[in-house]
């Protein structure tokens, strides 16, 4: 790695208390705390802070599938192959409440960004909506025909996405409850799915050792990485939208670069498949489980507040292994920027300036996009005024129309 103020990300903790495979990790909102799922049928809150002890709770009566703090960090949810669902306050005394969710084994938890709704997801193929607050089912959403692994709310908490063995992931309007697209290009089953923070586009870890992301918008296949040679079995996206966290079953976790679309590091820390990985809130932070039983903290260093201090470090640093992979549409703008090999005949002066023109574009287009996702969501919500707008008139219409009736 080139001199400079990036690192590589670094381990800085493990934490040793499971007895059996970690299935799930996730940061509360202060990183103060690291909840852990696991096939002991454990979920472990873990402190961050030195010596602090950390609470083992006990309840589920089979092994815990996936765990996930509540937007405000109050609440830990955790399902498991024993059908239900339990809701814990994560303190000394540990307290949760309990509701069979589905008929078969619960893989996934999911709460809304506004801590409101939690989407739960089935072997029993469907995926699931309740409201936090009493744990009232809303409603079903079953046109899957396999068991579904994952499913996720989108940012803004409109749509759902979910990923089954039946080798789809699927799109759902979470007001209309319909299914508005199925990705079908996964060569296998799809063991993990996110959304982008944008909320333009998700990521799929599959069971063909691929990740690939998608832009929900154009339905569109964005990026396609074969970086794993085994099963992908679970990805995180960093908070800033430029990184990709993966584990899988070749023991390593990777971290790809989305604005580059290439490999940029790949990190050996877990004996045998590294099962789970999760950015913390703040992105500074990253977490990762194994079938060693480990959980695993690591610094993520490399994210520099400029991200073109990022490039540069990259290409003057030492190549990855991993092919390369461009971005077969730069998110929106619709512009490729190929970069031509150099010949001979010119000039190293000339061929730098080239180089440093070309990182001063991708830098650009990179903040096109932020900027083309911003109008996006702006004009979403404008639709929603109109519509509310449209509404409120019409409510106004029906009134005069009864009064004068």
């Amino acid at each position: 790695m080139a001199a400079g103020c990036l690192e590589d990300p670094s381990l800085e903790r493990h934490f040793k208390g499971h007895r059996d495979a970690v299935t799930s990790v996730d940061f509360s909102l202060n990183k103060k705390q690291l909840a852990s799922g696991s096939m002991d049928s454990c979920l472990m809150i873990w402190s961050m802070r030195p010596q602090m002890r950390a609470y083992r709770f006990v309840g589920h009566k089979d092994a815990v599938m996936c765990v996930q703090f509540s937007p405000s960090g109050h609440l830990v949810a955790s399902g498991s192959r024993d059908k239900t669902v339990r809701l814990w306050v994560p303190s000394v005394k540990g307290e949760s409440t309990v509701f069979k969710a589905h008929t078969a084994t619960v893989r996934s938890v999911h709460f809304s960004s506004d801590g409101q709704s939690l989407v739960t997801a089935s072997d029993d193929k469907t995926v699931k909506v309740w409201t936090v607050h009493r744990q009232k089912f809303l409603f079903s959403l079953s046109q899957h025909i396999n068991w579904v692994r994952c499913a996720r709310f989108s940012p803004d908490g409109r749509l759902i996405v979910s990923a089954s063995d039946d080798k789809t992931v699927k799109l759902w309007d979470k007001t209309s409850r319909e299914c508005i697209h199925s990705f079908c290009e996964h060569g296998g089953f799809v063991n993990h799915v996110d959304f982008h923070p944008s909320g333009t586009c998700i990521a799929a870890a599959g069971t063909d050792n691929t990740v690939k992301v998608w832009d929900v918008r154009m339905n569109r296949l964005l990026q396609h990485y074969q970086v794993h040679s085994a099963v992908v079995n679970s990805l995180s996206f960093h908070p800033s939208g430029n990184y990709l966290v993966t584990a899988s079953n070749d023991s390593t976790l990777k971290i790809l670069d989305l604005l580059e679309g290439r490999l940029l590091y790949t990190l050996h820390g877990h004996q045998g498949p590294a099962t789970c990985v999760a950015f913390s809130r703040a992105g500074d932070l990253f977490a990762s489980g194994g079938s060693d039983e480990q959980v695993m903290v690591w610094k993520t260093n490399f994210d520099a507040a400029d991200y073109g201090d990022v490039l540069k470090t990259q290409k003057s640093g030492t190549s990855v292994d991993g092919t390369h992979h461009t971005l077969q549409s730069e998110m929106d703008c619709g512009v490729h920027l190929k970069k031509a090999k150099p010949q001979d005949s010119r000039n190293h002066a000339q061929q730098e300036e080239e180089t440093s023109l070309a990182n001063t574009l991708e830098h650009i287009m990179g903040q096109l996009d932020v900027l083309t996702q911003t109008v996006s969501i702006l004009e979403q919500r404008l639709t929603l005024t109109e519509d509310k707008l449209k509404e409120c008139l019409e409510n106004q219409q029906k009134i005069i129309q009864n009064k004068t009736s």
